[in-house]
């Protein structure tokens, strides 16, 4: 796992970097499809107005089908970019679940050769004192007194 360190880089700076800057890029996108359809149902409201003649009606006709289309395509890109943010925040707990599995892999790595140290020295330490106990049963007298009677 790399981090970045107090120089500032690596791929940690890199990333939030990124981030930021799609944030910035999403949060312009929010604000230009919203303005995009208040501009577009303001529009439709004041083209809503009934008038007698009936070339002024088909062309207003033909303008809030106009305007709601384009309210139908900012809608459309709004529900587009829920989406995108939804798989972003899935992809970037991923990317946050697989820092924290790294990390317990690591700590894991650490305890399980601690552990393979404290027993190698358990058993040098079984080893050394199972040696000096038989040195001690080899030159006791229970010994001598064993391998003389039979």
């Amino acid at each position: 796992m790399n981090k970045g360190g107090p120089g500032g880089g690596g791929p940690t700076a890199a990333a939030a970097a990124a981030a930021a800057q799609k944030q910035k890029t999403l949060l312009q996108r929010v604000e230009g499809d919203i303005a995009n359809i208040v501009d577009n149902f303001s529009h439709l409201v004041n083209v809503a107005r009934v008038n007698d003649p009936p070339v002024r009606n088909s062309q207003e006709a033909f303008m809030m089908e106009m305007r709601a289309a384009r309210m139908v395509q900012a809608a459309d890109s709004l529900l587009k970019l829920v989406s995108e943010l939804k798989q972003t925040a899935i992809f970037s707990g991923f990317a946050s679940l697989n820092d924290h599995v790294e990390q317990r892999r690591l700590e894991f790595n650490q305890l399980a050769e601690k552990t393979d140290h404290t027993l190698s020295t358990i058993g040098e330490e079984a080893a050394a004192s199972l040696k000096e106990l038989e040195s001690h049963y080899s030159s006791s007298a229970q010994k001598t007194i064993q391998d003389v009677q039979p």
